[in-house]
């Protein structure tokens, strides 16, 4: 599923002074914060940016610096935030499948969140990032505060965003809401208008689990002339391993892994050697691109484990490296990662010299459902 990312940030400041989204946090504007996160994410291959016209050449500035991967646009926004977010929607193009909306002001989302709410979507069926009410609620009468009712909190959550849905059920929803007139603060509560009221809470999914193990396994050659690659490692060597993209045979085992554990082909099928626009490619990307894909499609990667296979060289100096590498493209933690160099004593190709080889196994987590 191709998603487009929308951050409304249409808020003039008038109580501080200056728009709070370019507030600095840690020498970061605020909505930078958010347009980082996004743009770190294969899943999402577009980004909008709906804001004041006065914010726009900035806002233009800033995400081609933080998101030059994404195609990008910075679009007027709106008198109301609704309006700002349908124009964002709108300007999306038409190969977005589904798409998030997020406030430029909420700088702390991550991309587990966004995950979490990617996973729900699908025809009819939209989703939320929420958090459970602890504060006691009383209902007042607005003309004359008084005290009417006291809520029952066990059954109120605090709407956050992003909010997830199909591009196009956004797309009617906004555009019902602005022919009907009604004015909301959220684009979940237009969604429920026109019946899309499957709302997951999308951090707090209570459903069964159920556990997916998948094994990957990958040689190459050792020919001279060749850089050996490793766990996106550079190893010091006479020889290196011969094939179409980098012949990292750790980032392949590992891709074959994930992909098997979901039941989703392998990586020869998704990059086929075939294609030149893998001749030579970082095999690293490839596996950042294959976890993206398992978890769209509502999986979890719960811990890797993989083992190279060689004689020479020696990788013990190296496997902290692989391992902490492999943690930033998988986007889980090193302590979930097990990397290992295993002799063959001599025998067979990994013993000669002549090729090297590596095992692979990952154990994801996915809704039994």
């Amino acid at each position: 599923m191709r998603w487009g990312a929308v951050i409304v940030a249409a808020g003039r400041g008038l109580r501080l002074g200056r728009p709070k989204q370019f507030i600095e946090l840690a020498g970061v504007p605020m909505v930078g914060w958010s347009i980082q996160t996004f743009a770190a994410m294969p899943e999402i291959a577009e980004l909008v940016i709906a804001t004041e016209p006065e914010s726009i050449e900035p806002l233009c500035e800033l995400a081609l610096r933080l998101a030059p991967n994404l195609t990008q646009r910075v679009v007027r926004g709106g008198q109301l935030r609704q309006d700002s977010a349908r124009e964002g929607i709108m300007a999306l193009s038409d190969r977005c499948d589904a798409a998030l909306i997020h406030d430029g002001a909420r700088p702390l989302v991550t991309a587990a969140d966004v995950r979490a709410g990617m996973r729900e979507v699908r025809a009819g069926r939209a989703s939320l990032l929420a958090e459970p009410v602890v504060d006691t609620i009383k209902l007042v009468d607005r003309d004359s505060l008084i005290v009417g009712a006291t809520l029952d909190r066990g059954t109120l959550w605090a709407a956050q965003t992003p909010q997830f849905a199909l591009t196009a059920e956004l797309r009617a929803a906004h555009e019902r809401g602005r022919l009907d007139g009604v004015a909301v603060t959220d684009d979940a509560a237009l969604l429920e208008r026109i019946g899309g009221n499957d709302f997951e809470r999308a951090a707090e999914n209570d459903r069964g689990r159920m556990m997916r193990i998948g094994h990957g396994f990958d040689a190459h050659p050792l020919v001279e002339g060749r850089r050996l690659i490793l766990g996106g490692v550079h190893i010091p060597f006479e020889r290196g391993a011969l094939g179409h993209s980098d012949a990292d045979v750790v980032a392949h085992a590992l891709a074959d892994a994930l992909l098997g554990a979901a039941a989703m082909s392998d990586l020869g099928t998704r990059f086929p050697a075939s294609d030149l626009r893998w001749k030579d490619a970082d095999s690293m990307e490839l596996l950042a691109q294959c976890a993206a894909a398992v978890r769209v499609a509502g999986f979890e990667i719960v811990n890797v484990d993989a083992t190279i296979v060689v004689d020479r060289p020696k990788l013990a100096p190296h496997i902290d490296w692989m391992r902490a590498n492999l943690a930033v493209r998988l986007e889980i933690d090193q302590s979930r990662i097990s990397v290992k160099a295993k002799s063959s004593e001599g025998l067979g190709y990994t013993g000669d010299g002549s090729g090297i080889a590596a095992y692979a196994v990952a154990l994801l987590d996915s809704p039994s459902s």
